[in-house]
């Protein structure tokens, strides 16, 4: 991996999903990918297992002759961040980089 990449722990992206659906309410699959930073085609088995497991719900709604996704955080996804994630951060905070990136 160069020095320009990051390497993002998989519990820090479920956490900036959810807490991007919680800032919006919900998302389309394409904003939500593009606010976290994520690569969809790298990064749907995380979206899968968050859906699964009840973090997120996924909704498709048709506009015409297209299907949009939209995504939307549920109470257990919240309550997950709030009991699991949180204090994991706070036990190993992400680190900056010296542009001030957090990874």
């Amino acid at each position: 991996m160069s020095s320009s990449q990051s390497h993002r722990d998989r519990i820090y992206i479920i956490r900036d999903i959810i807490m991007k659906l919680v800032e919006y309410g919900q998302l389309n699959q394409t904003a939500l990918v593009s606010f976290c930073g994520l690569n969809l085609k790298k990064h749907r088995s995380i979206f899968d297992k968050m859906e699964l497991n009840g973090l997120i719900i996924k909704t498709e709604k048709s506009l015409g002759k297209r299907t949009v996704t939209v995504y939307s955080a549920t109470q257990k996804g919240l309550e997950f961040c709030r009991t699991i994630i949180e204090p994991y951060e706070s036990l190993f905070p992400r680190s900056i980089d010296i542009n001030g990136k957090i990874y």
